[in-house]
């Protein structure tokens, strides 16, 4: 009993579900398994079980139930798994799955495990998404190097960021955050899309994203493990990670990551860096300890980047000054969280979480200076408890706290202005949970949170899954999301550019939208195997928001409140298939309508959006311990519509009215020896490269220079090789 206890504040913990949880807390007594039989399961709601043993062919007639403790019943099944029954006991071993449907959860989630980011070279979070469907990630600009994430045909600042189950990378950190995760680090990545459940907050409008980094309770952890990564555009990188158990109930683990680019480069020849030269370590420690009946870790982390970008010194001509670009960033975290199991029978259980950063980016964009500091806090208590066999309650109290202090020269005229401010929210939220079996799920949660700047606000969101077999899962949700809207904090890329920011006063900061979604999973016999088909459909409709307008004035970037509609329409079929052994093939499509009403011309497309994506993979491996991986990515990006152009001072169309789609292609081979792994591959075969991506390259002091008209990759073909070695 008190086992089981213990399952429950692992589970609250980690973010896994309970069964999920029995399993790691088997495999860490009781067995030594290998790294490729180990599937994690992560979820939002708590009660939501995992897939570690499951079908990928049609079930068969069962003679009667086989029990294990690596295996529950009560989920499906969605992966390989061989089961052998010898008088009661069973044996099974499961096959890893780079992505996967948790198709036992109550809300939408795709998961991303480790397996499927060593299918590219995924060399952080920004790059981790190549490989699926699930998310579109884009250059904000074309000086910077600043990414950002797209989610259901909107921005990423849409998307609540969080690093297990902890909110992170926000607001400051947002625009280059993506390249704080190492890719090395992560054990895997879950993408909740549509309205996410009460419990972390009221943030996400279109979805959540958390990442699990590598734990040193893990079935596979390693005392070593290393990732040395190099391209031929002169980057390389050194990963590595060292896990060990430290004596009773504790164990510790160490993370570290270099990079360094060792030069700019200009494929396109207009004189400016095509990336940045970054430079960038991150290292972070965590501690575990796990109890009879109680479960606590913590950790602390630091990071610290600097990236250079802007004119070549040959572009420059003689008496004319350089435009440079650069971002020093220094960011520290610390978190701390633990679980106590209260009740046996009801699985009763308390949890906190508390955690904090500092983050510090002194940017300098040619005359322009932007110094910010933001200081973070979030704090959570949850408890969690079932009433009987189909009823469960989840109640808990959150705060958030963010605080800012700023020098700023947004015009270039070598004058700083001083700005300090701050946001404080609390709330409480409550969620329950109805579960008919495994046939229906219905899950209503409701929050009320508390803002010194916006008062008051209610969050209320639902969720219903149906499964009336074992090939067919449906699923509704609906749900109101809210977001402060840190103008300059979030968008200071932009001022790499001449456009001047110009915002409203008296703006409304406070954005408001609702979230209605509706998915269907089937599993379709197709021979000896399953068909996967996944069909979703996703509507935002926002009731306030702040928008971003680069159609009014071309030399300028306004912001105000919305003064009319704002929505977006997604709609996305994906479909999986084992053609042959080893050999898997994800074909998947999606069609965006994402219209925003902008002054002085309506109701239109959002510009730079692409209307349509179209996404082919394919992966074989051979048999073997010392394997082959054969894997290819191809993506057909859709066009869309640029901002308004305007006539240069040459008589000259600054940009098109739209821009054409494009095709891009990826490859990579791995061969595993042993401990190790050696990987060779190239990104953007087709070398499609932007034309003009930076507009008056040629004159970055004058008002017609503008970086932020990207749509597309400026960089050709990057090969890349790489070593991978663990213990």
């Amino acid at each position: 009993m008190k086992q089981k206890l213990l399952l429950i504040p692992i589970a609250l913990l980690t973010g896994m579900s309970y069964a999920t949880a029995q399993v790691s807390h088997s495999h860490n007594h009781t067995h030594d398994h290998n790294h490729d039989k180990k599937e994690v399961d992560h979820n939002h709601e708590g009660h939501v079980h995992t897939e570690n043993c499951s079908h990928n062919h049609p079930p068969k007639k069962q003679t009667g139930h086989v029990h294990t403790e690596n295996c529950s019943h009560d989920h499906d099944h969605d992966h390989d798994h061989e089961a052998e029954s010898e008088l009661g006991t069973a044996t099974v071993s499961v096959k890893r799955k780079g992505v996967y449907k948790n198709w036992r959860s109550t809300e939408k989630v795709d998961m991303i495990t480790s397996a499927e980011l060593l299918r590219c070279a995924c060399c952080n979070l920004g790059e981790s998404f190549q490989t699926n469907a699930a998310v579109d990630v884009s250059y904000s600009d074309a000086a910077t190097g600043a990414k950002q994430i797209k989610l259901l045909g909107l921005a990423g600042t849409y998307v609540q960021m969080l690093t297990e189950n902890m909110p992170n990378f926000r607001i400051v950190a947002q625009p280059y955050g993506l390249g704080y995760v190492p890719g090395s680090w992560m054990e895997n990545i879950s993408v909740s899309k549509g309205t996410a459940s009460v419990k972390n907050g009221y943030e996400a409008v279109t979805g959540q994203i958390n990442v699990e980094h590598l734990k040193p309770t893990a079935a596979d952890a390693s005392p070593l493990s290393i990732n040395i990564y190099g391209d031929l555009d002169s980057k390389l990188e050194v990963n590595a990670a060292s896990m060990h158990h430290v004596g009773g109930h504790w164990s510790t683990g160490v993370l570290a990551h270099v990079e360094k680019a060792m030069e700019m480069h200009d494929d396109n020849n207009d004189g400016f860096s095509d990336m940045p030269q970054v430079e960038q370590f991150n290292i972070m420690n965590r501690w575990h300890y796990d109890g009879h009946d109680k479960n606590f870790q913590f950790g602390i982390k630091a990071l610290g980047e600097d990236r250079q970008s802007g004119q070549l010194a040959k572009a420059v001509k003689a008496g004319e000054e350089r435009y440079r670009i650069g971002v020093a960033t220094d960011r520290y975290e610390a978190y701390a969280k633990g679980a106590i199991g209260i009740n046996h029978d009801r699985n009763s259980n308390v949890a906190f979480i508390l955690s904090g950063s500092w983050h510090h980016q002194d940017a300098v964009f040619g005359h322009k200076a932007y110094d910010v500091k933001q200081t973070s806090a979030y704090g959570s208590l949850i408890y969690e408890s079932d009433f009987g066999t189909h009823h469960n309650l989840s109640t808990g109290f959150n705060f958030v706290h963010d605080a800012f202090s700023r020098k700023t020269d947004l015009n270039g005229i070598g004058a700083l202005t001083n700005s300090k401010d701050h946001e404080t929210v609390g709330g409480a939220y409550a969620q329950y949970t109805y579960k008919l079996n495994d046939d229906f799920t219905a899950m209503g949660g409701v929050r009320v949170d508390h803002s010194n700047l916006h008062g008051t606000f209610l969050t209320p969101r639902a969720h219903i899954k149906w499964s009336p077999s074992f090939y067919a899962h449906f699923r509704l949700s609906a749900g109101k999301g809210y977001r402060t809207t840190h103008i300059l904090d979030e968008n200071n890329f932009l001022l790499a550019g001449s456009r001047k920011m110009m915002i409203d006063k008296g703006i409304d900061t406070q954005e408001e939208a609702w979230n209605f979604g509706a998915s269907g999973q089937f599993k379709i016999p197709v021979g000896e195997k399953l068909l996967n088909l996944d069909v979703e459909y996703y509507y935002t409709n926002f009731v306030k928001q702040v928008v971003c307008d680069m159609d009014n004035d071309a030399h300028a970037v306004q912001f105000y409140n919305l003064d009319g509609d704002s929505y977006s329409h997604v709609v996305q079929a994906e479909a999986t298939y084992e053609l042959f052994p080893r050999f898997n093939l994800t074909a998947a499509y999606r069609h965006t309508i994402s219209k925003t009403t902008y002054k002085n011309l309506g109701t239109v497309d959002k510009p730079l959006t692409s209307k349509y994506k179209a996404l082919l993979t394919m992966g074989y491996e051979t048999e073997g311990k010392n394997k082959w991986q054969f894997d290819i990515t191809s993506h057909l990006n859709g066009g869309g519509r640029m901002p308004n152009a305007y006539t240069k001072a040459d008589g000259t169309r600054s940009w098109d009215e739209r821009y054409d789609a494009f095709y891009q292609l990826s490859a990579q081979i791995t061969k595993n020896i042993g401990k190790w792994a050696i990987y060779v591959g190239g990104e953007n075969l087709t070398n499609y490269k932007q034309k003009n991506a930076i507009i008056s390259a040629n004159n970055p002091w004058s008002n017609e220079f503008d970086p932020t008209m990207v749509y597309g990759p400026m960089h050709g073909c990057k090969f890349y090789a790489g070593v991978r070695f663990k213990l």
